[in-house]
């Protein structure tokens, strides 16, 4: 194993066959999950599962489809599916366990939040993905966004800027066996552009403007969904790029943390 190779990887294949056991290589700033026969090198960070199928976490799962999704316009059957499969609470930490299904952004350290539950299937939904796509994620994160793209789309190319967040949401992804996500740790205004063009872009985090590197790598036909304005508040807008040029539409106003980096907020 090179020396020079910097931080754990768990390097990534995207099938469909299950996955046996996971292998941490070092290697830049990347996290992605792969399959391997033989016995894991380097342990991942615990996490502890709770029971993901626990009548009380399904009936608040129900809840929370029900009255902040479905009675608020959210119509796309996949989304509201995905929503009620996920285990939202496992995405918390233990202290706000029972606000997990609340209408309510919560902290997840680092400054950081993880979005309402109406925000991440507003966002979700605009992208109308079909199941084909390639997706590139803005903001890790705590990983729950990820795991509902991975439940819509092929791949999802995830970039977080803070490692923390990123080794967290690698490991709870891992034991979940959401297995077609990777995770960089870097800048995410200037992308992911190894893996570009891509058919969805997603931004969690508003900025003042959409940062140039993400249009870029958005395919012909694709759409990019982000938070645009002032610090306290944003409008949620979608861009669909043509081949003539890009169209936006504006969704609604919206309240995000920073996107700090290069083509963000820089202080």
């Amino acid at each position: 194993m090179p020396n020079s190779w910097k931080t754990f990887l768990c390097y990534a294949s995207f099938s469909n066959q299950a996955i046996n056991s996971i292998l941490f290589m070092k290697r830049a700033d990347v996290y992605v999950a792969a399959a391997n026969t033989g016995p894991a090198t380097s342990p991942s960070p615990e996490v502890k599962l709770t029971d993901t199928k626990a009548p009380d976490y399904a009936w608040a799962r129900e809840k929370m489809v029900q009255e902040q999704l479905v009675a608020r316009g959210i119509q796309s059957r996949r989304v509201i599916d995905a929503m009620r499969r996920i285990p939202r609470h496992l995405f918390v930490d233990p202290g706000l366990i029972n606000r997990a299904y609340d209408d309510a952004a919560l902290p997840i350290g680092e400054k950081q939040t993880l979005s309402q539950p109406y925000m991440a299937a507003r966002m979700t939904e605009a992208l109308d993905l079909k199941g084909d796509e390639k997706v590139l994620e803005i903001g890790t994160g705590s990983g729950y966004q990820s795991a509902l793209l991975a439940e819509l789309c092929f791949n999802v190319f995830s970039v977080e800027k803070i490692r923390a967040l990123a080794r967290k949401a690698r490991a709870l992804l891992d034991r979940l066996e959401y297995h077609n996500i990777a995770i960089h740790v870097g800048d995410g205004t200037i992308g992911w552009s190894e893996h570009a063009p891509y058919d969805a872009i997603i931004v969690a985090a508003g900025a003042p403007d959409v940062p140039r590197p993400l249009v870029e790598q958005l395919s012909v036909g694709g759409k990019l969904i982000i938070p645009i304005g002032a610090e306290e508040s944003q409008v949620l807008t979608l861009y669909r790029r043509e081949r003539s040029g890009f169209n936006d539409e504006e969704l609604g106003e919206c309240r995000f943390v920073k996107l700090w980096g290069k083509f963000g907020w820089q202080d």
